[in-house]
């Protein structure tokens, strides 16, 4: 008796503990939105806009990441289940950002640092990508669709 209401209660705090990472991600959502905002209309006001919109546009991967978090954790509020395939789309989100930023931040960086485009690196990063995107689509093949599971939830 004392086991099964302590099982409830701590899945009733579980439920709790993830309405309030929604909310903290939505949250997140506006402020990298905001961000976005000022460093682009900075970058347009110093006359730097095309250097300035890539590391905004830094600020919006960001945002894909955390849009990719609100449907894990809005999945898993409606069906109980995490997707292993959110956290490989994490990962590649990451890496399409650093290749997209790392050109940019190479141009705009001052003679003062030692910041130079690096042909290894950035192969690493592609390959990486190709890594995967490989996992990825293994992933996805192998995980129920999210649609179906949803709609089943719904019944």
């Amino acid at each position: 008796m004392f086991e099964q209401k302590l099982i409830t209660s701590m899945k009733n705090f579980n439920q709790l503990i993830h309405v309030l990472l929604a909310l903290a991600l939505g949250i997140a959502c506006v402020m990298v939105i905001w961000d976005f905002g000022v460093r682009a209309s900075d970058a347009w006001n110093a006359g730097n806009a095309m250097s300035g919109f890539f590391h905004a546009l830094g600020s919006l991967f960001i945002l894909w990441t955390l849009s990719t978090l609100i449907s894990a954790e809005m999945n898993y509020l409606l069906t109980g289940r995490t997707s292993v395939r959110v956290f490989v789309e994490v990962a590649m989100i990451s890496v399409i950002r650093e290749m997209i930023v790392q050109p940019v931040q190479v141009i705009s960086t001052s003679g003062g640092h030692d910041e130079s485009f690096s042909p290894l690196h950035y192969g690493l990063l592609l390959a990486a990508l190709l890594v995967i995107g490989v996992v990825y689509r293994l992933v996805s093949d192998s995980e129920p669709n999210e649609a179906v599971a949803t709609t089943k939830v719904k019944k």
